[in-house]
């Protein structure tokens, strides 16, 4: 079992800038993937970056050229860093983590963009 402690979110104008963290501890599998998924009232939780642990990243078109994703695979720690944000990324978002046969997802944090 895989715990992920997230922390992060919170209240920024339009524009402004956000970084998330996620940690995870327990029984992590050494190949595995970390991400963010984000999930807005009244929609479906959809899918914002994942990272490989060899480091190959992917995102939904949406978020390309303004979120970045990292990870610090001595801290099996998972970044997200957020820059030009817009009304329309805010929401819940939630880590996740699946590695071996293991899938594992955060509590979520609540990112609020608006003026």
């Amino acid at each position: 079992q895989v715990q992920l402690v997230e922390s992060g979110g919170g209240l920024v104008q339009p524009g402004g800038s956000l970084r998330l963290s996620c940690a995870a501890s327990g029984s992590i599998f050494r190949i595995n993937v970390m991400g963010w998924y984000r999930q807005a009232p009244g929609k479906q939780r959809e899918l914002v970056a994942l990272i490989s642990s060899g480091d190959t990243a992917t995102y939904v078109d949406s978020v390309k050229g303004r979120f970045t994703i990292s990870r610090d695979n001595a801290k099996n720690t998972v970044y997200l860093q957020m820059n030009s944000l817009k009304p329309e990324d805010t929401a819940v978002y939630y880590c996740y983590f699946k590695g071996g046969l293991s899938s594992s997802w955060g509590q979520g944090t609540q990112v609020t963009v608006s003026s």
